[in-house]
Order: structure tokens, then sequence, then C-alpha cells
């Protein structure tokens, strides 16, 4: 296992070339200390595990890794089904013709689903086309603790787990995030 920045990470994902809508995704605070856990599986791609915190309201820093090559069906009854919230990853927009494009695909699936009968899953899907999502999925996620799988995710990782809170720990120190104003 190899630990590295978390934008490394979900660089990786973004050119994995992977179908975008098998990624599935599990995220909540840190078991212990300032910041957040995500962990990131696909079918071919693996699992990936990111730790990330805000350093200020504009920078987020965090490290992660590739914690499985692949996901088994052991490791798939950790990762949420179709039934669970919504994740994606974006790819910044590079100038102004692509954004034009993008809003025009966008216009013509919205004006496409409020003119029939659909579901808010068929939207969401559609809507991460147009965009070109490289990858979106259903995502158990909770803003003010941590879901059941995150704590199994990390027990079937447990050495990972800890090789990545004490790196994340080390930017936390380097950064003096933990001593507040003076």
């Amino acid at each position: 296992m190899r630990i590295r920045d978390w934008e490394d990470i979900v660089s990786d994902v973004v050119d994995s070339g992977a179908d975008p809508d098998d990624w599935r995704a599990v995220a909540g605070d840190r078991a212990s200390g300032v910041g957040e856990d995500f962990y990131l599986g696909h079918p071919s791609q693996g699992v990936y595990h990111l730790k990330t915190y805000a350093k200020n309201p504009f920078e987020v820093r965090g490290v992660g890794a590739r914690v499985a090559r692949k996901v088994d069906d052991g490791l798939a009854d950790f990762l949420p089904d179709d039934d669970a919230g919504r994740f994606a990853v974006q790819q910044a927009i590079e100038d102004e013709d692509e954004a034009e494009e993008k809003v025009s695909e966008l216009e013509q699936v919205v004006q496409a689903h409020a003119d029939a009968p659909t579901t808010p899953d068929a939207f969401f899907e559609d809507v991460m086309g147009a965009l070109d999502s490289p990858a979106f999925g259903p995502m158990d996620y909770d803003p003010y603790g941590r879901p059941d799988r995150m704590d199994d995710l990390a027990d079937e990782f447990a050495d990972a787990d800890e090789l990545l809170d004490k790196e994340l720990d080390d930017l936390v120190d380097e950064d003096a995030v933990g001593r507040g104003f003076q």
C-alpha cells in the first residue's frame, strides 16, 4: 500500500476509465481527530480510502491509498446499493467553449426530464452523463457521525486505517490546525 496525497487518489479515479456509475462510496467523520474518512469502491478498480480535513475554508488537505485491488463479494457488502444517497466526482471545465457545450447538454437533459415521466435516479444519471462525470453512484454518508459501514470497512482495513490516521495527524500537526486562534 502506497500512501499518497488525496488529490492523487481522486486523479486515479478520474483517469481510471471505469464505468462511472459503478462507483460506490461511504463517508463520515473520522473515528478520532479532525477530518473525514471516505471510502470509494468500484468492482474493477478496487477500494480507495481517503482521509481529509479542511485546513481553512479554501483548502482541503489529506492522504489516501488504494486498499484493495478489486471489490469481491465480501467487500461489496460494505458498500451501499442503489437505495442510498448520491455522490459524484467532477472534472474542471477547461474553457468557455466546453462550458457552453456542457450547459447546452444539461439544458437538454433537464428539458427532456421536465417533458416526460422520470425518476430521481434516472434524472441523476442523465445529469452526470451530460456533465461527463468520471465517477458517481450511491453513497452512505453521515455529516455528523460515522455510518456503520465505515466502521466495518475500517475493521476490514485496520492496518491501512492506522497508517492513514498517522499520516493525516502529521499533516494536521504540521499545519498547526489544532492550535486555534492566537
